[in-house]
């Protein structure tokens, strides 16, 4: 047991899915989400995508949100009686959650809380991040008393006033253009149907968020739509509406443009610099809709004050 009479080091564990940096990184990436099964071409689509967007961001803002979450929690506090080590994990390429919990070892933490980067979850497609930082844990020297994982976090006060700001700011320069409240579409990441069927919380949580942003808004015309992107390369059913059929009836409306609103992705990557600035761009185009989106969260002060209040939340154990 850690005495009472020193600082206790927590470890935190920011944890998304990982991504390959380049096109030149995409078969190595693919090979550790399909092992020996990955679908055939898949490697040459995404190297391409990859190309087209130049990198993925997405290692480096995720380091960048665990520095700026582990300086919050330094000046939030009492640091004679707790110490944070705020480390970042990927779940398929470097660096991985092993590699932040040993990081976390040597650090000195005596207890670990994991964060998933992701507000809203499915059980069952998160169960390789609670499995991953679970076996890690174990492997070095964590009880199951000293790990604890956040679970979905889809109305974090701080997460909603980010967005609704980003959303308001957006949609008041759209309306000095246009004359009108530009409509909004909520995007999220799909799931085949047979996931959500089993665990049907997941689509609860797209709805509280969303619903949550919305009433932020305090815009009582607001014409909004939620929508799924980013359906995998399977052949069963993903869930709709899709984004491509909400503009289509955007271009049935004859809108001039359009607001995307991510509210599920937390740092630029290849979802959105290609699913959505590349494909929904280009698609909006065909449609004679004007392509807009909100900044993602990133490193934005409150999106960290929201990741910190997340781990203000668990028990520190003594």
């Amino acid at each position: 047991m850690p005495s009472n009479s020193r600082s206790k080091t927590i470890g935190v564990i920011v944890m998304t899915y990982g991504s390959a940096t380049t096109a030149e990184h995409v078969a190595e990436y693919m090979k550790h989400i399909y092992k020996d099964s990955i679908p055939e071409g898949l490697i040459e689509d995404f190297a391409e995508r990859y190309r087209l967007v130049g990198h993925s961001p997405l290692v480096d803002i995720t380091r960048q949100q665990a520095s700026a979450l582990e300086e919050r929690l330094k000046l939030s506090t009492n640091s004679n009686s707790v110490r944070y080590v705020v480390q970042t994990g990927m779940l398929h390429s470097k660096p991985f959650i092993d590699d932040a919990v040993a990081a976390c070892h040597k650090a000195g933490a005596e207890q670990l809380i994991g964060i998933i980067l992701s507000p809203q979850f499915s059980s069952f497609i998160m169960e390789g991040y609670r499995s991953a930082l679970k076996t890690a844990a174990a492997k070095h020297g964590f009880t199951e008393k000293r790990l604890t994982i956040v679970g979905p976090w889809p109305t974090e006060p701080h997460f909603i006033e980010l967005l609704a700001i980003r959303v308001t700011d957006v949609l008041a320069k759209l309306r000095t253009i246009y004359g009108t409240t530009i409509p909004v579409v909520f995007t999220t990441h799909s799931l085949p149907e047979r996931v959500v069927a089993n665990d049907p919380t997941y689509l609860d949580q797209l709805k509280a968020t969303a619903d949550a942003v919305v009433a932020k808004l305090h815009s009582p015309k607001l014409q909004w739509y939620a929508a799924y992107q980013s359906a995998g390369h399977t052949p069963e059913a993903w869930l709709k509406p899709d984004l491509v059929d909400i503009l289509a009836k955007l271009r049935d409306q004859h809108q001039p443009a359009v607001l995307i609103v991510p509210i599920q992705f937390l740092a630029d990557h290849l979802e959105i610099l290609y699913d959505l600035d590349i494909a929904g761009s280009e698609q909006c185009q065909e449609y004679g809709i004007a392509y807009n989106r909100i900044e993602l969260p990133n490193t934005a002060p409150l999106f960290i004050r929201a990741l910190a209040a997340l781990v203000d939340h668990i028990k520190i154990y003594t």
